[in-house]
């Protein structure tokens, strides 16, 4: 499992640009399922069809493939890069981050004006993304533009360490994990038919959720996440969502969507009967692919379970592996379950 993460982590799948992750999990899945197939937005869906035959019911299983990032907008002419961002990042993490950009993973520089050539006023507020630049080594928009082009995807340079107390630390575990969680779990048989959908472009708006969840007309969705986990110095203890290590995360609510009430309290109670740490994720900002698979069509009863990540959207978040395991454990058992 450590592996398979390490492979989808470390490979680039920035918001529009999911193809090297798709196909990872594509070879992946490919002896898993009984019909692999893309739709016209890029979302990967593995159908695995359910050994029963009464009453069945279409389950929808659904982690997004992209990752926050950056495209590049323009070349200077001393080439450096303008850059935008490509989902929710703090700027204030970016200062001399290093990353690769496009297909051919060319290294840059992310920087800034020097501090000693900064105005005062310029030193006391927090930097803006227009400011920055991205330096890839060369001094001229003709060299630049050899290596690199407008429109050019670039991802953090992070790999996957296994450190600490079970820990690891790694780029894109939102969603990567949940990604991990699915693959394993198409590795069970079930009654119901499941729809494993490995969705694009949920950090820029969940549009992939929305598409893949008309097309499959589920029953049931559940949405596999890796959410914010802030149980660190300097944050009070009742703020904190989720706790690491402490098991997967229940969402009750969020920004996006209301999890089905019948669903958590299935959730909670195959975590109790079959010995699986749950907590109840307490934060309700944010949101997910579930916020459009729950109003797909006629609606559907959707729930949340999540990973808790630390310094998500940054090049070095960080899991508890058990939290991991249990998750895979939770979801399979919850599928098992349904009725």
């Amino acid at each position: 499992m450590v592996e398979l993460l390490r492979k989808l982590t470390e490979a680039s799948g920035v918001s529009g640009n999911e193809d090297e992750v798709r196909d990872i999990i594509k070879k992946e899945i490919s002896s898993l399922a009984d019909k692999i197939y893309i739709d016209g937005i890029g979302n990967l869906i593995a159908y695995k069809k359910g050994k029963g035959t009464d009453n069945k019911k279409r389950i929808m299983l659904c982690a997004h493939m992209d990752e926050v990032g950056f495209i590049i907008t323009s070349i200077s002419d001393n080439g450096m890069l303008k850059f935008r961002p490509v989902g929710g990042i703090d700027p204030r993490i970016l200062i001399s981050k290093r990353v690769y950009i496009g297909k051919d993973r060319i290294p840059g520089v992310l920087g800034i004006k020097a501090i000693h050539l900064q105005e005062p006023n310029e030193r006391k507020n927090a930097v803006k993304v227009e400011q920055m630049y991205i330096d890839i080594g060369v001094n001229s928009k003709e060299e630049a533009e050899k290596l690199v082009k407008i429109g050019d995807y670039a991802i953090f340079d992070s790999n996957m360490v296994e450190f600490g107390d079970n820990k690891i630390k790694a780029k894109a575990l939102d969603d990567r994990v949940g990604c991990a969680v699915l693959i394993e779990a198409l590795g069970e048989e079930y009654e119901h038919d499941i729809y494993a959908c490995f969705t694009v472009q949920e950090e820029v708006g969940l549009r992939g959720a929305g598409v893949a969840a008309y097309h499959v007309e589920p029953d049931i969705g559940i949405v596999v996440e890796g959410t914010t986990c802030s149980d660190v110095s300097g944050v009070d203890e009742h703020m904190y969502s989720t706790i690491m290590g402490n098991g997967p995360a229940i969402t009750i609510m969020d920004g996006s969507s209301i999890s089905n009430k019948e669903l958590i309290d299935s959730l909670k109670a195959i975590g109790e009967a079959k010995g699986i740490p749950y907590q109840l994720k307490k934060g309700t900002t944010g949101g997910n692919d579930a916020g459009m698979i729950h109003t797909s069509k006629e609606g559907v009863a959707t729930c949340v379970v999540s990973v808790p990540c630390r310094y998500i959207h940054s090049p070095s978040s960080v899991m508890d592996k058990s939290d991991f395991e249990n998750t895979i454990e939770l979801v399979k058992e919850f599928v098992k379950g349904c009725e």
